[in-house]
């Protein structure tokens, strides 16, 4: 399997942290030398691995934006993931 090169070139925001101290990250990424895009996904605790994400160029996190702003009520589900993040 091929390695996944990639550079945090910004760190934006912790959305959450679950109780073995992963936290769920938005953050701009360059992926494989790539255009850097959004990007969110769960971290370990010392940043070295990571679980499924979505990555989002600014323009597709505009459109977002504009989705969430237009939402009358945003509903919260408990523990979505589980209580303690991505598997191992």
């Amino acid at each position: 399997m091929a390695e996944i090169k990639y550079d945090i070139i910004q760190k934006i925001a912790v959305l959450s942290q679950r109780p073995r101290g992963w936290e769920r990250q938005l953050n701009l990424i360059s992926w494989n030398d790539g255009e850097p895009k959004y990007d969110l996904r769960d971290w370990s605790p010392d940043g070295t691995r990571m679980g499924k994400g979505i990555s989002m160029s600014a323009e597709e996190l505009g459109v977002l934006k504009g989705i969430l702003e237009e939402m009358d009520e945003i509903v919260v589900p408990d523990e979505p993931d589980g209580p303690d993040g991505p598997e191992d």
